[in-house]
């Protein structure tokens, strides 16, 4: 088991980390349909996607159909662009997001059938 110092350093490691940011993907398997969203914190936000999906409260009522209809293991959750860390400490990353955002709703455009939104 892991000692309390160990622990509290792993964490202080861990906030002071560049978080995982940028676009993501919930992809159905099947019809190559897609769900793209973009964070600041990649990973907790696939994390809330899966969980909202399998308690079957997902705020996007076509892609909650389809994952009722042909399951979770049809269904791709990917990190499909990562903004990395910059040296200049101004630098606008909320702004950078919107910049990926647009190239990626460009490729999928919402309401395209290729799209969740």
């Amino acid at each position: 088991m892991m000692d309390k110092v160990r622990r509290k350093e792993l964490a202080n490691i861990y906030k002071l980390s560049f978080p995982c940011m940028g676009i993501y993907s919930i992809r159905n398997k099947i019809t190559g349909k897609q769900l793209i969203g973009k964070s600041t914190n990649l990973n907790g936000a696939l994390n809330r996607h899966r969980l909202e999906l399998r308690l079957g409260v997902h705020r996007n009522p076509d892609l909650l159909a389809d994952w009722r209809l042909l399951g979770e293991s049809q269904f791709a959750f990917e990190i499909i662009d990562q903004i990395k860390e910059r040296p200049e400490p101004d630098f606008d990353y909320p702004s950078e997001l919107d910049k990926c955002m647009a190239v990626w709703r460009a490729k999928i455009p919402p309401g395209s059938s290729l799209s969740y939104l």
